[in-house]
C-alpha cells in the first residue's frame, strides 16, 4: 500500500488535481506546511527552501519524489476550501506527540525568514486546535522555533 502511494505521488503530472491523494497524510501534511509559508501573501526564497528540507527530512525523500509531493501539497492547498480536509487527515494518521511534533515543523516554516507574521500566527494556531495541540504545546513549539531562528522577529498573539 506503501509502495502503491509513493509510485502515485512519483508520477503526478504537472497540473493534475489531488481529489485521489487527500487521504494521504503526506500530501496533507505538505499542503498544510505550504499553507503557512504563503499565509502571509509572500513566499520567499528561504521559506520554499525551509519547506523542502522539512518535508525531506520528515519523509527520507529527495529528488523527483520530493518534489512531487511538495508539488502536491501546493496543488491541495490552491484547491482546498478549507484547513479541515487536512487536518482531519492529521488527526486520524498521527498520535498526540506526532501532531505537536508537527506544529514545530509549521513554526520552522514561519521562522525560517525571521518574521512572525499574524497571519502565518493565525494558521498555526487554526492548526493546532484542529488536529488537537494544546495552546502549551503550540506556544512551547513557536519559542523553540523563534530561539533557533537568528534575528526572529514578531510576536505571537500567545504573549
Amino acid at each position: 500500500m506503501f509502495e502503491r502511494v509513493l509510485s502515485f505521488l512519483r508520477d503526478l503530472p504537472a497540473g493534475a488535481g489531488t481529489h485521489a491523494s487527500s487521504d494521504d497524510p503526506r500530501v496533507a501534511a505538505s499542503a498544510l506546511l505550504y499553507h503557512v509559508m504563503n499565509a502571509d501573501g509572500v513566499r520567499q526564497d528561504v521559506e520554499w527552501e525551509r519547506f523542502k528540507a522539512v518535508l525531506a527530512q520528515s519523509y527520507s525523500i529527495s529528488g523527483a519524489e520530493l518534489e512531487a509531493l511538495a508539488a502536491a501539497g501546493e496543488r491541495a492547498d490552491n484547491e482546498a476550501i478549507d484547513l479541515y480536509a487536512f487536518t482531519s487527515v492529521l488527526k486520524r494518521h498521527l498520535d498526540a506527540e506526532a501532531r505537536k511534533a508537527f506544529v514545530g515543523l509549521m513554526w520552522e516554516i514561519v521562522y525560517a525568514d525571521g518574521e512572525l507574521h499574524e497571519l502565518e500566527d493565525n494558521t498555526v494556531w487554526r492548526v493546532a486546535e484542529l488536529i488537537g495541540v494544546e495552546r502549551r504545546d503550540r506556544v512551547e513549539a513557536r519559542q523553540k522555533a523563534a530561539a533557533r531562528a537568528p534575528g526572529a522577529r514578531g510576536t505571537s498573539s500567545d504573549e
